[in-house]
């Protein structure tokens, strides 16, 4: 995969152009469905990286593929099965290949469904100043990416406009945008694809920490898993024989992008500095190693 060269962005005019995200190209197929594609487009601090990272849209494409077809009896999903090359042109199709999802429309909701299994990052934040994270109460005295002792939360974010950051919510501001019915359908649906997921990732030398998840509704109002799904850019992979209570563990993710960006003369504001090779290198490696670890 990551032998090909990178796609910063795609070029697609058969189909008509909707959005660019700081990944994801969407093109309108019809009325009832999207072409979405996974570019090698890199973001980080909610910046857009001007360089790409070569087949790493591929790899993100075969990961969410596996865990769609996966936890499909937990919930339906947005996939249609129909191939991406068969609504672009014949000179389009490399820029679909292994990359792209026919997909169908639907309305997203306005929250991120977070799901933590561990106390990390924005929620290790937030339990140390008040001993919660997204107003549920913890046990005392948890250390830095200590496993939740009574099992996974659903903790989720606003769905911030581009450059802004994710904010966590309470339950109760939830049900305020969305319902109590709704509410409480995406919560156990958030939690159960994620502890079935994790359960799996596990036992293959991976722990998931914590993931992100998108839902949408159709016009009758049915629940779909949509977007990307348990990828190491939506979620905090771990290698189980690296981890260690009280410390950060290793991430299969942008971790290492992330550290040279730190090292850098940068105020993480556009335009962010060229990535180097040697960056770019481990990083793909990092989502190839997850990839093979979670479908071998």
């Amino acid at each position: 995969m990551p032998n090909s060269p990178a796609l910063f962005e795609t070029k697609i005019k058969s189909l008509p152009f909707l959005h660019r995200g700081k990944v994801r190209d969407i093109y309108a197929v019809d009325d009832d469905k999207l072409l979405i594609v996974q570019t090698d487009r890199l973001s980080a601090f909610d910046v857009i990286l001007p360089t790409p990272v070569p087949g790493k849209g591929k790899l993100l494409t075969a990961i969410s593929a596996f865990w769609f077809e996966k936890l499909g009896h937990i919930m339906p999903n947005h996939l249609t099965g129909i191939a991406p090359e068969s609504v672009v042109s014949e000179a389009e199709r490399e820029q679909v290949f292994e990359r792209a999802f026919v997909i169908k429309r639907l309305k997203p909701l306005s929250v991120e469904a977070i799901v933590r299994g561990y106390v990390i990052g924005s929620g290790w934040n937030d339990y140390q100043r008040t001993g919660k994270i997204c107003g549920i109460t913890l046990p005392a005295g948890l250390q830095q990416a200590e496993k939740l002792p009574n099992g996974a939360i659903f903790t989720p974010s606003t769905k911030a406009e581009a450059g802004a950051h994710d904010e966590n919510i309470t339950l109760s501001e939830v049900a305020r945008q969305l319902g109590e019915e709704l509410t409480a359908n995406v919560s156990d649906k958030a939690i159960k694809l994620y502890t079935e997921a994790a359960d799996y990732a596990f036992k293959r030398g991976i722990i998931i920490a914590d993931t992100k998840f998108e839902f949408g509704q159709d016009h009758m109002g049915q629940l779909f898993l949509i977007d990307e799904v348990l990828t190491p850019d939506s979620s905090r992979f771990w290698p189980v024989g690296q981890y260690k209570v009280g410390q950060s563990p290793p991430s299969y993710d942008k971790q290492f992008v992330r550290d040279w960006l730190e090292s850098q003369d940068w105020n993480k504001k556009a335009p962010a500095p060229a990535l180097p090779q040697e960056i770019l290198q481990r990083t793909i490696e990092k989502y190839q190693e997850a990839l093979k670890l979670l479908t071998a």
